[in-house]
């Protein structure tokens, strides 16, 4: 089994409350090299914000830390790793450390090895790089990646990589004794629909259900899902735009539980749903299909000071002509989406050594 720091009951129990999970982006220098200054800087805000886990070595962290040239998967993995270590030490407070894993068997099963040695709890298993692969040779995959650590199924949507994952593999995806949580991206309400109703017949409770579905944020998490029998919400978000303005999406979290809980979700949410997708799609380009999505959350977090520049890896990958404008237009019309003010508070010791 997996060497992690929390046993793996924890591990469900922490998920199943329900966490605000932002996804790590890359800090860049001027140079386009790594800087820890502020990739530091940034796992102190996700950190001080309430969430409850990071999500290490994703998208929005770009795949291409893997490559030789860069070099930077198990340095950047480890970093973050000391990081959490370091803050979460003294609390009592749950955390819960994700490692993006990807490729065929043997890199996947790779990284998870090297995920559960640096004190990931769990991994994040894209499925992208099998596209071709048939049914069963996916889920083989998926039960020989489980066996180093515990797994959460990515459904991630078509337009930056991912796959159509009919009901059936979700059915038997559940059945899987190391998953501990589903990701749902596919932004695609067919295909999420989908997977709830695939984990809510599996007869599986502990697995916990998990939004990624950035278009769809609040409409995700104040919807009451009936199938077999059973009203299911989903638990909380592990989403990139989470990583942006996160003090405020963790208030929005805990906002719609307490909600929840009383059974009085107040109609006003989906008036606030409509403003997040539109900020939302500003932050990840949807007019130009998603190309300047990266870019977009490294340039509202180089505004607030948390990131040097809004460069990635790729120097092609720049923001879109008018995209900068739609994120000064999203920001005056939704100022309470923002969090400027207690990033402008924090930051100076954020930034220290």
């Amino acid at each position: 089994m997996a060497n992690s720091k929390r046993p793996l009951m924890d591990i469900r129990r922490h998920l199943l409350a329900g966490q605000a999970i932002p996804a790590l982006p890359l800090a860049l220098n001027t140079e386009r090299k790594w800087c820890r200054k502020h990739q530091r800087a940034l796992i102190r805000y996700y950190l001080e914000s309430g969430t409850g886990g990071i999500a290490v070595g994703v998208h929005s962290t770009q795949f291409e830390i893997r490559e030789p040239r860069y070099g930077l998967f198990e340095p950047l993995l480890r970093f973050a790793s000391e990081q959490i270590d370091a803050y979460t030490r003294d609390s009592s407070n749950g955390f819960i450390k994700i490692a993006g894993l990807c490729g065929q068997t043997e890199q996947a099963v790779s990284e998870a090895k090297l995920a559960a040695d640096c004190g990931y709890h769990a991994g994040l298993l894209s499925l992208a790089a099998m596209k071709h692969a048939s049914e069963d040779e996916l889920l083989a995959h998926c039960e020989a990646v489980s066996k180093h650590i515990s797994i959460i199924g990515f459904y991630l949507q078509s337009a930056v990589g991912g796959a159509p994952l009919p009901y059936s593999f979700w059915k038997r995806f559940a059945m899987i004794e190391n998953v501990v949580a589903i990701k749902m991206a596919p932004f695609n309400r067919y295909q999420t629909i989908d997977v709830i109703r695939a984990v809510c017949e599996s007869g599986r409770s502990d697995i916990s259900l998990y939004t990624g579905n950035d278009d769809n944020i609040i409409a995700d998490l104040v919807t009451p899902w009936d199938f077999a029998g059973q009203k299911v919400f989903i638990r909380g978000g592990l989403l990139g735009q989470f990583g942006v303005w996160t003090s405020k999406a963790t208030a929005m979290l805990r906002e719609i539980q307490r909600e929840r809980a009383r059974g009085q979700l107040s109609p006003e949410w989906m008036s606030r749903n409509a403003a997040l997708t539109d900020a939302n799609a500003a932050i990840f380009d949807a007019a130009n299909n998603f190309r300047g999505v990266l870019c977009g959350i490294h340039e509202v977090l180089r505004r607030q000071g948390l990131l040097e520049t809004n460069y990635c890896l790729d120097p092609n990958e720049q923001l879109s002509p008018g995209q900068a404008e739609e994120l000064d237009r999203v920001c005056r019309a939704y100022p309470w989406l923002t969090d400027d003010a207690f990033v402008k508070e924090n930051l100076h010791r954020w930034l220290s050594d």
